[in-house]
């Protein structure tokens, strides 16, 4: 697609295809900045790319701002959790606001994030750190006699996250002391939360100038396995609500651009509950699905909201009405074998004829044995389906945890 050069010339952080496409076919200029294997591929299809390795950050860090300044580009866009604290560090320079980065830190370390929140006035759980087991035991006592529990009564669980990961990595729930001994020591520090009851759900908002400019509510049918949008018209009807969060969300953490993907809870009372917010596009294919329903590429949509140089209309004009313009709902399973042994894929008869089905990328078994999970595991690969009903979606996602994809 021709290129506006009135437009924001824009440095995408890390290696997706599906963003790569997305700024192929849009009207800005563009620049992958990715580790070093990717550059054969950059030259065959002449994408235009700059090496750079995300290690931790160092003395050297300030290389790749330097260099993409001399290049005249406008702004980094974090493609991937690793990549976040990069662009904030990027951006700052790029931008000439060095708060930037100070606030990419709160949007990568988990604790951080929580206390910046609660500073804010935005209700979270009990959250802690822990540097080793003993922390763990203490912490998960400490939680149960808070919450008055009496000798015999089972525990509530407490979350044990990595401070820096994306979303499910490194996730464990802990019951009972026995199991705080299933913890590798290297996956010390990590933030352990008390368990919070009620539905968990996630938002993408793509915010220009601190205002909110589309509103997405995904519906977690089970967390780590299914996904759809928009979602249910049960969870809908707290949108004013949620909305309301997402705002406070923007002033607490003085967000004035991009897509930020928060995860919240809503108790059986109506309480909204601030879970962790990330600042990147969401796992699990969201974007891929928000298209499928509005027809707009959301990764553009987040070059729109990054460049500094997009104007009011310019946004007025890109996003379609959050729900009212949604065509029918889609949503996606991720596949994790059943079985410890398999030797092929077997897509079931059901799934194929069942008229939501849309498509699948589940690719044949590399080996036999499957790897036990441990804590949320990654999935092998995704099903798609869209429909005109939300419940028929919701109860069929969730029947696919029933059915055997590999055998």
């Amino acid at each position: 697609m021709k290129k506006d050069p009135n437009k924001g010339y824009i440095a995408l952080l890390g290696w997706s295809l599906n963003a790569i496409e997305a700024a192929e076919n849009f009207d800005r200029r563009y620049v992958v900045v990715a580790p070093d294997w990717a550059e054969d591929y950059c030259k065959q299809h002449d994408i235009p790319y700059v090496s750079w390795n995300f290690e931790r950050l160092n003395d050297r860090s300030m290389e790749i701002a330097e260099t993409l300044k001399e290049m005249g580009v406008n702004v980094a866009i974090p493609l991937f959790e690793e990549t976040v604290e990069w662009a904030g560090a990027i951006n700052s320079v790029l931008l000439d606001n060095p708060r930037l980065y100070g606030q990419s830190l709160l949007l990568r370390d988990k604790a951080l994030m929580k206390r910046r929140a609660q500073l804010g006035g935005i209700r979270v759980g009990i959250f802690e750190e822990a540097h080793d087991k003993e922390d763990v035991i203490r912490f998960l006592k400490r939680v149960n006699q808070t919450l008055l529990k009496l000798d015999g009564d089972p525990n509530d669980p407490i979350h044990l996250k990595a401070f820096d990961k994306a979303g499910c990595l490194g996730h464990r729930v802990i019951r009972t002391p026995d199991e705080v001994d299933t913890i590798p020591e290297e996956e010390f520090p990590v933030l352990m939360e008390s368990h919070l009851d009620g539905w968990e759900f996630a938002v993408e908002a793509w915010i220009h100038n601190g205002k909110i400019a589309f509103l997405n509510i995904s519906e977690y049918v089970t967390l780590g396995y299914s996904v759809f949008v928009p979602a249910s018209p049960e969870l809908e009807k707290y949108r004013p609500q949620i909305t309301a969060q997402i705002e406070k969300l923007i002033k607490t953490f003085d967000i004035e651009f991009g897509l930020i993907h928060p995860e919240y809870f809503v108790t059986s009372d109506g309480e909204m509950y601030f879970g962790e917010v990330a600042y990147r596009p969401p796992g699990f294919k969201v974007f891929e699905l928000l298209e499928r329903v509005y027809g707009f590429n959301a990764y553009q949509a987040s070059m729109l909201v990054f460049d500094p140089k997009t104007t009011v209309d310019d946004v007025k004009a890109f996003f379609p009405k959050e729900v009212v313009d949604a065509d029918g709902f889609a949503g996606c399973f991720g596949v994790y074998p059943r079985r410890r042994v398999v030797s092929r894929l077997e897509i079931p008869e059901e799934v194929e004829e069942d008229p939501y089905f849309e498509s699948h990328e589940l690719a044949s078994p590399m080996e036999e044995t499957v790897t036990k999970r441990t804590a949320f595991g990654t999935h092998w690969g995704l099903v798609y389906f869209k429909g005109d009903d939300p419940h028929r979606l919701r109860d069929l996602l969730k029947h696919q945890e029933e059915l055997d994809f590999y055998v």
